[in-house]
């Protein structure tokens, strides 16, 4: 019975270990070197030492600053790791888990380590650092702070980290934060502080006027102390002691200050939208971005996460703004990890048969081109020799697309050819152009660059773009040189040649139209909120040159809907082409006389002179690994105890973690020790993880105890001698402690093709021993009569006694796995909804038990709102020779049926001529058919919205089966004797080994909720589908699968 336990846990955990889950591969190898400056070490591989020198400068001048303000000194030189591009980025070992388009950057406490991508545009870049580097400041101030640690960061609010290192990056004008105020304004939705974490308000963007408004309150001097203290005392106590008022005087002010900043803006409160609204959260999503009108005026090509899951690309009727189909979606083409929908759009061909857009594929951007209206494949693109890039524009001949691509550092304008697949640089400067089109005789690009601001010298402290137009033949760059210091964004030409162009120059996002042949500027739209994607460097609009229809994504309401308009619905007023006037921009301030520090210094901007100078002092050095301890956790406690009916006892519980890593996160070594009783109980875990390579391999050697107990049994009367010459009788009550020990050593590999598919193998050797002990407890015999028939009757302890008395067998095993396993399925409230997983593989186990186990188990899932629709094929077994060995599966175990683990169902099975025996083998099959209604959760996805109870509602049909042999299909197996003869009972009937094969079936409904993530519990009825059935109730504690 032992060694089939142990063969069980063996299983189970082959079984368990990371049985699903996405990938994150390291499709490339990056040569990192160092570079040192007075206070960090940065981290790169880039091959552009003018981009290195500024990046090392930004990071000194952003110390500078935060070191200022925040009052802290962070000790020794802090690591930087630069990425050359977000692809690169995304395959990151310095942090577990996948990263997101959406991610621009993040810095982990272990090693206070920024860690980022150099983005598409310098002042995204310069932006980013700053923020990071803002945590890093968090992390010092809080994990070398006065009795703070780590967990006194569950008492910050995200909003109030998040928003601010946007505070002390950005400063208190912004006017993409701002247009978020006005919409919240607009539709009277300012939040309280306590609504600030709810995650309906962003919280960058709301934390950012949170802080520009606290310290428009009392100055830039309360950040330090505020955060500090709210990190020691919580949110509510924070504000009594260091603002000398409550939270909620602290909330109203702030409600207040918004309203009163933001309401003037807003006028009548009406909306005057140019034309119609053609996407919206009905037919589309809640963020439908990146627009893109064909030539033909006939459909919209946008960014959705219409489907919920997922941001994906859709293609609509530009007249009626009915969705045609999903045009790609990253569940289908599994090879795709993400398309880069934050701050790139796509470009229809010229005969508007065709689309191309950008994606990321192992490890690098590519160009996809589909059929517009089939979502059929054309072709997928690797642009040789540039990595990143994003932003197509087809040309209008249909030979060349133009992107704007990311080498080095450095991001230019680039032509490839679809014919002969040559790659043209266009531009190579320093500067940054974005939002590439073509005029329609391909003899002009237009783009937005940053070069005026550039050579200007930053403006408020940041480098804004304008327009300019690239003459192909003679590769001459002519700049509109309008609202100077504002941004200038994502330039299209109408029929007359004119550019229509995105400015906030007043505070606003509206759309402008420069009139080339007077150069006189005219404001078509003057909304209240903005044109607008998900970030300022979005691209919102797109035109159909032939017949001036345009598409725009609005912001308003928290959402992204397009919009289309023909030149009768614009404003067409026109305005002074130099006018930049930012006071919309400005977060509220409502003390005039509070003492600022954070906006003087960042529109002091960068003293490029100064950061000249002192590149001169850093020095370049060799990559050092820098392998050390990241992290020591566990807790230990030993206990002593005495009664006098159970002695005196003692014990003790705890352990010890201990993690250890590299710079760059290559290499992991963890430990686990762990103590749970006596020195005998001593357990311990030793594993290694590298994964500098595409293959990711590791090591393991581990020594596990496990302990069980038989009865307290009676051991009857004895002679307990006190003295030579003195004895006692006493009763005796004994137990027996079975230690079981297994010592493992292993190796293990996997190779990860995609973010959804890889291949594990593994190699393991398991020596098995164990030990039993006797403890006896001798209790004074108050009654000893020796009667039989009479309870006896003792008294206390007296005495205690422990032998050990025998060994457990030993054994070694030897263990071969291999698997291919498929994960891109979406979760939703409490089990998965959409998508696909599969696991196919084998274990061959050797030594003193031989079989292989063999796994196949394939699951589907696929949700049309409001149901969801999930299957399950799977069959798990053991073959070989030792196949019976271990433990007998149940078909009826929680994982694998419904209905079939609960006491009652023994009753039921027996009067319709089933034994639980043939539920029983060492192979099983299991199918499953769900319908699954999110019942209770978020509003979009949930029949009932709730925004703390998320349930699903399911109805369920199980189906399995179990056996030993491949005869059983057949008929029963009887037992026989040594000469092969059939062994009949005392009533004449051959006694049965194996049952014939009985499928079992069960249907039922359960209620699945999910307890704030810490586990699932699943509640269910259900009844087998057999002849006078009973339904049982029962109770499962595993997310459904």
């Amino acid at each position: 019975m032992i060694l089939a336990l142990l063969l069980a846990a063996s299983s189970i955990t082959t079984m368990q270990a990371q049985y699903f889950g996405r990938n994150k591969p390291n499709y490339e190898q990056f040569d990192f070197k160092v570079y040192k400056t007075p206070h960090f070490e940065i981290y790169h591989y880039l091959n552009n030492q003018e981009k290195l020198s500024e990046l090392a400068g930004w990071s000194e001048h952003w110390y500078t600053l935060h070191q200022r303000v925040l009052r802290d000194t962070i000790l020794g030189l802090n690591p930087l790791i630069f990425y050359n591009d977000h692809a690169d980025f995304q395959q990151t070992n310095t942090i577990g888990g996948s990263v997101g388009v959406g991610t621009g950057g993040v810095t982990e406490a272990l090693k206070n380590r920024v860690i980022m991508p150099i983005a598409m545009s310098n002042q995204q870049t310069f932006h980013v650092l700053g923020h990071e580097m803002v945590h890093a400041f968090q992390y010092d101030m809080i994990l070398k702070g006065d009795s703070t640690s780590m967990r006194d960061f569950g008492n910050i609010p995200l909003w109030m980290t998040e928003g601010l290192a946007e505070y002390l990056s950005i400063g208190s004008v912004d006017p993409h934060t701002a247009m978020w105020m006005r919409d919240a304004v607009l539709h009277d939705d300012v939040p309280t502080i306590k609504q600030l974490s709810n995650p309906k308000y962003f919280p960058y963007r709301y934390g950012q006027a949170f802080w520009a408004f606290l310290t428009g309150l009392q100055g830039d001097k309360v950040i330090a102390p505020f955060y500090v203290a709210t990190a020691r005392y919580g949110f509510d106590e924070a504000c009594k002691k260091v603002l000398n008022m409550s939270s909620t005087d602290l909330s109203k002010l702030w409600v207040d200050a918004i309203k009163l900043k933001f309401g003037p803006y807003l006028g009548d409160k009406k909306e005057r939208l140019a034309g119609k609204e053609l996407i919206n959260d009905k037919n589309g999503g809640l963020m439908n971005l990146s627009p893109e009108i064909s030539p033909n005026g006939r459909y919209v090509m946008f960014m959705s996460e219409r489907s919920l899951f997922s941001i994906d690309l859709y293609i609509a009727d530009a007249r009626t703004g009915e969705v045609i189909r999903k045009v790609a979606n990253t569940l289908t083409d599994g090879h795709i990890d993400d398309y880069n929908f934050i701050e790139s759009s796509g470009a229809w061909s010229p005969d508007s048969k065709q689309f191309a857009f950008v994606a990321v594929s192992k490890g690098q951007n590519i160009l996809v081109i589909k059929e517009a209206l089939s979502g059929k494949t054309v072709r997928e693109v690797k642009i040789k020799g540039l990595p990143a890039f994003s932003n197509p524009a087809w040309s209008p001949d249909g030979k060349t697309i133009v992107v704007c691509g990311l080498l080095d550092g450095q991001v230019d304008l680039f032509s490839y050819n679809l014919k002969n697949k040559t790659v043209t640089r266009l531009t190579n400067d320093r500067y940054s152009e974005m939002h590439s089109e073509w005029s329609a005789d391909g003899a002009q690009l237009l783009f937005a660059t940053d070069e005026l601001s550039w050579r200007r010298g930053s403006d408020q402290g940041r480098w804004t773009f304008n327009i300019a137009s690239f003459d192909v033949a003679s590769g001459q760059t002519r700049h509109f040189d309008v609202f100077p210091g504002a941004n200038n964004l994502n330039p299209v030409l109408d029929t007359a040649g004119n550019v229509l162009f995105l400015s906030d120059r007043d505070g606003f996002r509206n759309i402008y139209k420069y009139e080339t042949a007077t150069g006189k500027v005219f404001q078509l739209t003057k909304l209240l909120t903005g044109v607008s994607g998900i970030t300022t460097y979005s691209p919102a609009m797109s035109v159909d040159a032939r017949r001036d229809k345009l598409v725009y994504s609005y912001y308003g309401k928290n959402n992204y809907m397009v919009y289309t308009a023909k030149p009768a619905d614009f404003l067409n007023e026109e305005v002074d082409p130099l006018a930049v006037n930012y006071e919309a921009a400005q977060l509220p301030r409502v003390n005039k006389r509070a003492d600022m520090v954070v906006d003087p210094q960042i529109a002091q901007g960068v003293d490029e002179a100064t950061l000249a100078a002192e590149s001169g002092k850093y020095v370049a050095s060799p990559y050092k690994s820098k392998f050390k301890l990241d992290y020591v956790g566990g807790s230990t406690a030993i206990g002593i105890g005495n009664s006098p009916t159970f002695g005196t006892t003692t014990g003790a519980a705890g352990g010890v973690d201990l993690l250890f890593s590299d710079m760059v996160g290559n290499h992991q070594l963890y430990t686990s020790l762990a103590l749970n009783g006596e020195v005998s109980d001593f357990g311990g875990i030793v594993a290694y993880f590298n994964r500098e390579h595409r293959v990711n391999w590791g090591g393991v050697i581990s020594h596990i105890p496990y302990r069980f107990s038989s009865g307290y049994n009676f051991g009857g009367l004895d002679t307990l001698p006190i003295s030579d010459d003195l004895a006692i009788q006493a009763y005796e009550y004994n137990y027996q402690i079975y230690r079981l020990f297994t010592q493992e050593i292993g190796a293990f590999a996997q190779l990860p093709f995609t973010s959804t598919l890889r291949v594990e193998a593994g190699a393991y050797y398991t020596h098995y021993s164990g030990r039993v002990d006797e403890y006896k407890d001798y209790y004074e015999a108050i009654d000893h009569d020796g009667n039989p028939n009479t309870w006896p009757l003792i008294g206390n302890l007296i005495a205690q006694d422990r032998d050990k008395v025998g060994k457990l067998p030993r054994y070694d095993t030897w263990r071969l796995e291999a698997a291919l396993v498929g994960d891109n399925s979406v979760f939703g409230l409490t089990a998965p909804l959409a998508g696909r997983r599969f696991r196919v593989g084998v274990n061959q186990y050797f030594g003193e038990f031989h079989y292989a186990e063999a796994l196949a188990d394939f699951r589907f899932y696929k949700f049309l709102k409001p149901l969801g629709f999930a299957f399950r094929a799977m069959h798990y077994g053991r073959y070989g020779r030792d196949h019976m060995s271990g433990y007998d599966m149940y078909v009826g175990s929680p994982w694998f049926m419904h209905g079939l683990n609960t006491g009652g169902i023994s009753q039921t099975l027996f009067e319709n001529g089933i034994q639980i025996d043939q539920l029983l083998g060492s192979k099983v099959i299991v199918s499953n058919f769900e319908v699954r209604l999110p019942f209770t959760g978020p509003k979009r996805l949930a029949l009932i919205p709730s925004k703390v109870l998320f349930t699903d509602l399911n109805l369920f049909v199980d189906g399995g089966m179990s056996w030993y042999l491949p005869s059983q299909f057949s008929e029963n197996t009887y037992k026989k004797d040594a000469f092969g003869n059939i062994i009949l009972d005392e009533n004449g009937n051959p006694l049965i080994e194996y049952y014939k094969v009985r499928p079992i079936f069960t249907a039922g409904m359960s209620l699945r909720f999910n307890l704030f993530g810490a586990m699932v519990l699943e509640p269910y009825y259900a009844f087998p589908l057999v002849k006078n059935t009973k339904g049982v109730f029962g109770l499962n504690i595993i997310p459904g699968w």
